[in-house]
């Protein structure tokens, strides 16, 4: 049986490329980001390390999210993106 290729993403924090699977993706569409936990919203998408507060705060200062999606993002859009990555990592911290 061929063995199925495991798809890769980078990170836009660290730089990293890892498993799809460990990351967390980004979706923007029409002037809003949302946390798309499918990896199936409509939109460009970035990826960010899902369990790393380091690659959330390396982004944030690469303006890395203003610059891939090509749009001026407000501090209050950030600080929604980020409450809702914690809120998503404190859930799997309960779970384990």
């Amino acid at each position: 049986m061929k063995e199925r290729k495991i798809p890769m993403r980078r990170c836009v924090g660290c730089m990293q490329s890892r498993e799809k699977n460990s990351m967390i993706r980004i979706a923007g569409y029409e002037g809003r980001l949302t946390v798309d936990l499918t990896g199936r919203a409509k939109g460009r998408g970035v990826y960010l390390c899902r369990d790393s507060r380091e690659c959330w705060a390396l982004a944030d200062k690469r303006k890395a999210l203003e610059r891939n999606f090509d749009m001026p993002i407000t501090e209050e859009m950030k600080r929604e993106i980020f409450a809702q990555l914690e809120a998503l990592e404190d859930g799997n911290e309960d779970g384990k």
